[in-house]
């Protein structure tokens, strides 16, 4: 069976639309079926239609992302009554332990990422665990810096992704591998991507759930309750005509 191969982190700026569409064209070509750029300003009109449309011309499906690193609680409060409906990922960028203790018991936050490298600012814990399994948050670990990266501080990545890796399974809590990369030559096919997550952790399966269907139930979910006929999780209006 083909899985659903998603890249939900493809980072590149939707107002160069040359290259935009090269990299939407190479995520096609690699084997993905869906790709997601992050907003991180609000969702802006214009661009997020110029990027579905080039997504289309490639054969991909576009998922509308925000990205948000917040000041404080209050801040992420602010921005999740104003944003959540506005797009199909919600992603919430983690380096203080406070917000992301509050992004993690928030049912209305998809993913937690943890961008510092540096150990002591990693804060999924197993605290930060209990609180993302009860919420359906998904913990996303972006590839770009194990490519890049060389020596020591590769290393001690990768000890922290182990880390974070063993305790979200044990909590089971979902994981979300992305590229997180801008540039043409660090893209890889997904199954180089669940390869790398493979080295942190996860068996063959689990790698390739964590570029597949982990990412691909996140958005499935949060379209259904984008939808108009959604009332509450399971249950739908149904139009008479209109199949089940």
């Amino acid at each position: 069976m083909t899985r659903p191969f998603m890249d939900l982190h493809l980072r590149l700026n939707p107002k160069d639309h040359q290259t935009a569409q090269r990299l939407i064209d190479k995520a096609a070509q690699l084997g993905y079926r869906s790709i997601s750029v992050p907003f991180t300003a609000g969702l802006q009109e214009t661009d997020a239609a110029a990027l579905r449309a080039a997504s289309a011309k490639a054969g991909l499906d576009f998922v509308l992302r925000a990205d948000f690193k917040p000041r404080s609680q209050e801040d992420m409060m602010r921005f999740l009554r104003k944003f959540r409906r506005q797009f199909e990922v919600i992603c919430i960028i983690c380096d203080e332990k406070e917000i992301a203790r509050q992004a993690a018991k928030d049912r209305r936050v998809d993913l937690l990422n943890f961008p510092s490298l540096d150990y002591h600012k990693r804060f999924f814990d197993r605290a930060e665990a209990e609180l993302a399994s009860c919420s359906l948050a998904a913990l996303e670990v972006d590839a770009k810096p194990l490519l890049v990266m060389e020596g020591p501080p590769r290393v001690r990545l990768l000890s922290c992704l182990r880390r974070e890796v063993a305790i979200a399974l044990e909590f089971h809590v979902p994981i979300v591998v992305s590229s997180g990369v801008a540039e043409e030559n660090l893209m890889r096919m997904p199954r180089d991507l669940a390869s790398l997550a493979y080295v942190f952790g996860l068996g063959e399966a689990q790698a390739l759930d964590a570029v597949s269907t982990n990412p691909m139930e996140i958005v499935l979910r949060n379209r259904e309750k984008l939808s108009s006929r959604f009332i509450a999780p399971g249950i739908t209006v149904v139009k008479e005509g209109t199949p089940l």
